[in-house]
């Protein structure tokens, strides 16, 4: 019996059934909006043979269509189709308080955005942070989308992560513990004055499963992660190969530039879990120096948060080479760390080449102003070198340089840069991960890399 079963559920024979045996609550009766109170805007709202119906209204800001019981953890699934000009929205553990800007609908929203962004799927922090997980590292999911069509969502927010797919492809794993528990609600976005009222979003079958009804997908060790939990790694991250450069309690695995021994003080980790290196008067490396890892990397990529203070300077370097006697801080490619508006060094290079996440004095990055957070907040920055040697940094979810190590237009870059007198500069085989210490008060927190294959 037990190899007939494992022979049907291959051939897919079994499928149908057991989707079939999963129990499912329907969250919309299709004809009401009983158990539903709208929030915040005027749009319009209606219940039509099976279907949600939101249009677009001038003069009123967003709209939502809320579930009155609040949800923790839960799997949502629901058809959806947009008009291709406008935008919308799930919003999913999300809160109305009257202490909360006068009862703005805050909180984690899933994307639908049929626009050529194609970021459909991903997830926005309504009213808060901004984004979370755009779609830009997963290729894949922003072809899943289909314009003009309904489309299949699925949802699973258990636990601190929130699992999405459309139409069966899966867009976005994002682990965050800010809001445990919300409403449901389905969005219908403000206007602007150029555009015309009156186009509409629609949801149909809408359905939850909570509690042990509940039927989560298994990890598919593909999907990117986002985790913005302090200094942790999900079991997606594991089964991908990350590990913690940082854990948040000590320095270890960690040592001095140029030396075998422990970081210097200036480098301290915090009571709340984040590694400050501390403000000594701004001078490059004058007050202990960098810090390095133990370990060292060729293929790699690598995960980090950081936060500025206000004219503060650090960096991330990478393929470090400490045979090179610089005299100031250890020698390697370096993914700017910078307060571009208040530190003079965003204005010297070349075309804003040590601007914000650049490749220090070599590539600008090409950043959109809005995707960089305020002094204060954190930012993520990425590095990935891939085994044939295209890098690429990444700001906020955002790509903003790609690159080829070792190619003609790379040389041609050292040839003119304060990099020219090292000798095959940025091109070891592998090196260590390298925190700058320019002077400066800035923070780092969920230093984490795997091996790339």
């Amino acid at each position: 019996m037990k190899k007939l079963f494992t022979l049907l559920l291959s051939l897919g024979v079994l499928m149908p059934a057991l989707a079939q045996n999963e129990q499912w609550t329907n969250l919309f009766d299709g004809k009401t909006f009983k158990g539903f109170k709208q929030l915040n805007g005027q749009a319009k709202y209606e219940a039509k043979n099976g279907v949600m119906i939101g249009t677009t209204v001038a003069n009123t800001p967003n709209s939502f269509m809320a579930t009155e019981k609040e949800y923790g953890d839960f799997i949502l699934e629901v058809d959806l189709k947009v008009d291709n000009s406008m935008n919308s929205g799930i919003q999913i553990r999300s809160l109305s308080t009257p202490e909360y800007m006068n009862g703005r609908v805050h909180g984690y929203q899933v994307e639908i955005d049929p626009s050529d962004r194609a970021w459909s799927g991903g997830l926005y922090d309504e009213a808060r942070r901004g984004w979370l997980y755009p779609v830009e590292e997963n290729s894949a999911a922003k072809k899943a989308f289909k314009k003009g069509e309904w489309n299949h969502y699925r949802i699973e927010a258990i636990g601190t992560t929130i699992r999405t797919w459309v139409n069966n492809i899966p867009v976005t794993y994002l682990v965050d513990d800010m809001t445990a528990k919300g409403f449901i609600a389905f969005q219908v976005h403000a206007i602007g004055k150029d555009q015309k009222e009156g186009t509409q979003v629609m949801w149909k079958n809408i359905k939850i499963q909570t509690g042990s009804q509940m039927r989560p997908r298994p990890l598919d060790k593909t999907t990117p992660v986002e985790n913005y939990t302090l200094n942790t790694l999900s079991p997606q991250e594991e089964a991908q190969g990350y590990k913690l450069l940082f854990n948040g309690k000590d320095l270890n695995g960690w040592r001095s530039a140029f030396k075998t021994t422990a970081p210097p003080s200036v480098w301290t980790v915090e009571s709340d879990g984040t590694l400050h290196v501390n403000s000594k008067g701004g001078k490059e490396s004058g007050n202990g120096g960098d810090i390095l890892t133990n370990d060292q990397f060729g293929a790699f990529e690598l995960v980090f948060d950081f936060k500025l203070t206000e004219g503060a300077n650090s960096g991330v370097k990478y393929f470090v080479d400490e045979s090179y006697n610089s005299g100031m801080s250890a020698i390697g490619l370096e993914f700017q760390v910078l307060d571009d508006d208040k530190h003079p060094d965003a204005k010297l290079g070349t075309e804003g080449n040590r601007t914000l996440s650049s490749l220090y004095d070599l590539i600008p990055s090409d950043k959109d102003k809005r995707s960089v957070k305020k002094i204060g907040e954190w930012n993520r920055g990425r590095v990935i070198v891939y085994p044939n040697n295209v890098v690429q940094h990444w700001l906020n979810g955002i790509k903003v340089i790609e690159y080829v190590r070792g190619s003609n237009i790379y040389k041609v870059l050292v040839a003119h840069s304060k990099y020219n007198k090292w000798p095959g500069f940025g091109m070891k085989a592998k090196g260590p991960i390298l925190l700058q210490e320019h002077g400066d008060s800035v923070f780092y927190k969920n230093i984490k890399i795997r091996e790339i294959k």
